[in-house]
């Protein structure tokens, strides 16, 4: 099986899940992993380059999942929008630029690791999953873990959110030495972060579709669709 494989501190539980799972399955010789940023696997899994990945939500309306996701519930601290004389997508995402427009905020979009160095250096923004609840009270769906080979990702996703995931303190280290940030931070941010879909989130995307929808913003994001399997 191919796997997009997207290198932000969000996935960081999930890439620890996936080497335990795999090596316990004995499956880990056959799992190859195609990295990229979330636009990027957006298009390699419409052209089925690759089997699965967390696809970016606006573009993964249609895509087969087990109800796994990048949730915020309130603050996500990673999708930023900060101070430009106009507006500036992150050409690394779609979901989060489609929401700035929804919500009527004008700034550079930042997504990522790039956007909690910009938050822990303490500079001016706006948290784009804040925002998003104190207008609807609802969690944010920022990505779902999508298919098309689907009998094999349900046992996978099931497993991911039966319980939390411990991150090593040497895997901790790794990864904030790669992301100049600290420990602590890394921690405090993936408290922020959750990945099952339940009714709430649910309801949390299928409002974020219908506000694109109703701006007309869905066809704006070019011929990407996937069909259920």
């Amino acid at each position: 099986m191919i796997f997009g494989k997207i290198d932000f501190l969000n996935l960081l539980p999930f890439h620890i899940f996936m080497k335990r799972y795999a090596k316990t399955l004995r499956v880990h010789q056959s799992l190859n992993y195609h990295k990229g940023v979330p636009s990027t696997l957006n298009r390699s899994f419409a052209a089925r380059r690759i089997d699965a990945a967390f696809i970016s939500s606006i573009t993964a309306r249609n895509c087969h999942h087990y109800n796994v996701g990048i949730v915020a519930k309130k603050e996500v601290l990673s999708v930023l929008s900060v101070p430009h004389s106009g507006h500036k997508n992150d050409t690394d995402s779609a979901t989060s630029n489609l929401l700035a427009q929804i919500l009527d905020i004008h700034g550079e979009v930042l997504i990522g690791d790039k956007a909690l160095r910009y938050y822990y250096h303490g500079e001016e923004h706006i948290d784009l999953g804040k925002v998003w609840h104190e207008k609807t009270s609802l969690p944010f769906v920022f990505a779902l873990l999508c298919t098309h080979h689907h009998t094999q990702l349900k046992r996978l996703s099931h497993a991911f959110v039966r319980k939390p995931i411990k991150i090593p303190s040497y895997i901790l280290k790794d990864a904030a030495a790669k992301s100049d940030l600290t420990p602590n931070q890394i921690q405090h941010y993936l408290r922020h972060i959750t990945y099952r879909i339940g009714e709430k989130e649910k309801r949390g995307f299928k409002r974020f579709m219908k506000e694109a929808k109703e701006k007309n913003l869905v066809p704006s994001l070019g011929t990407i669709r996937y069909k259920s399997v």
